[in-house]
């Protein structure tokens, strides 16, 4: 371990042996989540305080010294496919189905908008203020690549720890355009990294092109290999129902980088895999979301702590004025700009835009696509790499502490839909029925406080009933209370 400025008293020192690396990275998430805890509470973005738990333990802080990009760009491409395919998991059609030509305009459209439009911005600063950028217009606009997407990990993250719904289907909107527009950014930051290596061979045609082809053989590959993984999940025949958690885990390595092999791309690819994985009938997809659900956030805390490692704080200084001003301008410039053009021909109300405006986080995939221009020996690599990490933590400090917020303000909450029931149970999907909870009223048992007094729907039938901290099976002669809860099954309908 190496040692930096900052809290040189504390600086860790031990000799690098596996127990160490794997103590070391214990503490680490240790650390993260119990932070995380009392974060929470002060509606800090819990990916925020792992970014900052590895700046802390980091060469300016602790002392732990990591400077390998190469790493941290393997460990967030395999993050970010679980991260991807975990979120197509969750994300049902029946959901995106309407909001799916703005979500789509959104994460194709709306990121090429937002990365020319703030790459003009950073050139224009550059020549024409006193601001020491230096940047060339192929550098600012590589640089507005690699922040021009909307961060799947943070999206979803935030979204899903508000306890707040949100009207105009924007959540779905979100999630969707989240999901699905890494992988625009993706293709535009390497694309744009080999145009500037191979300055002479750079065609304008041929970076639409490679976009399109790319595109297109992930979404296609995507949605072949996730049928083709919800088949072999069906139909192989596990002696234990773990292994097939492990299954799916190792399907999504295989898609990512079989579609990279085929030139397409593999973010996309998992994405698109999981929406398949997710609205199909699926053996112990149960199990297999809890399963996912742990590994994501494994995979967030480890990803962020890595990127928090990173990178030195004490050179964060000097790329300060410029990374507060390129952040400013993309939260009410460039990002409004997109949104409102991108949904100019739908029908949704300007609040809504606002809302989906605001909503424009940085996380982890900005700083993992600026490992890219520093692998490749580009020149101010580090200076894009900086500038990139302090809009990141501009983006999730401003916009991810105020969304419940914004929302609020602008008359866009909801109350959120229960998910699951108070009893924890849950069925399996092929038995084609559905639970449902009743709180008895006063009225409900008007007729009688016994459950032969109840008159119930064809098909209905009373599991359990939830009295305070009690559950209870019931029985005809049991006499019921208000306030009482019963579990009810009964077949889906349609």
């Amino acid at each position: 371990m190496g040692c930096g400025g900052g809290l040189k008293h504390f600086q860790i020192i031990m000799t690098l042996t596996p127990e160490n690396i794997v103590f070391m990275g214990a503490i680490l998430v240790f650390a993260s989540i119990f932070i995380s805890k009392w974060g929470y509470r002060f509606g800090i973005p819990t990916l925020l305080l792992f970014l900052f738990t590895g700046m802390l333990f980091g060469v300016d802080g602790l002392g732990l010294e990591f400077d390998s990009h190469e790493n941290a760009q393997l460990i967030g491409m395999l993050s970010l496919s679980v991260i991807l395919f975990s979120g197509g998991m969750d994300t049902k059609y029946h959901d995106i189905k309407p909001i799916l030509p703005q979500g789509l305009v959104l994460s194709t459209i709306g990121v090429m908008l937002t990365t020319g439009i703030t790459g003009l911005f950073i050139y224009l600063i550059s020549e024409w203020t006193s601001l020491d950028i230096g940047l060339s217009l192929p550098l600012s606009m590589l640089l507005a690549a690699t922040v021009s997407s909307t961060d799947s990990a943070s999206v979803f993250n935030l979204l899903r720890s508000q306890s707040i719904g949100l009207k105009y289907n924007l959540r779905p909107t979100l999630e969707l355009e989240s999901g699905s527009n890494d992988p625009m950014a993706y293709v535009l930051t390497i694309a744009l990294v080999q145009a500037i290596v191979s300055a002479d061979q750079f065609s304008g045609l041929g970076l639409a092109i490679e976009i399109l082809i790319q595109l297109a053989v992930g979404g296609v590959l995507g949605y072949v290999l996730g049928h083709a993984s919800v088949w072999i999940v069906n139909h192989i025949n596990l002696p234990n129902s773990s292994l097939y958690s492990v299954l799916v885990l190792s399907m999504i390595f295989i898609i990512f980088t079989l579609t990279d092999q085929l030139k397409g791309n593999g973010y996309l690819a998992v994405y698109v895999a999981g929406l398949v994985a997710g609205n199909n009938r699926l053996l112990y997809k149960r199990e297999m979301n809890s399963f996912m659900q742990g590994v994501t956030w494994l995979l967030q805390i480890v990803m962020f702590i890595t990127l928090g490692l990173l990178v030195n704080p004490h050179e964060m200084w000097s790329v300060l004025p410029v990374a507060i001003a390129i952040g400013l301008f993309m939260m009410f410039v460039s990002r409004p700009a997109a949104v409102f053009l991108c949904l100019a021909p739908f029908n949704m109300p300007a609040k809504a835009k606002l809302f989906l405006s605001w909503v424009g986080l940085r996380g982890a995939v900005p700083i993992i696509f600026a490992t890219y221009p520093v692998i490749a020996g580009i020149e101010n690599a580090y200076f894009l790499f900086n500038v990139v990490f302090v809009i990141t933590l501009l983006s999730l400090l401003l916009q991810g502490t105020t969304i419940t917020m914004c929302a609020n303000w602008l008359g866009l909450s909801t109350v959120e839909p229960k998910d699951g029931n108070d009893f924890g149970i849950e069925l399996p999907e092929k038995l084609e029925s559905q639970l449902s909870e009743i709180i008895l009223t006063e009225e409900t048992l008007a007729n009688g406080n016994r459950l032969s007094d109840m008159k119930f729907p064809d098909g209905m039938l009373v599991m359990m009933v939830k009295r305070g901290n009690s559950f209870i099976v019931p029985n005809g002669k049991l006499e019921l209370q208000i306030g009482d809860k019963l579990l009810t099954i009964a077949r889906q309908k349609g």
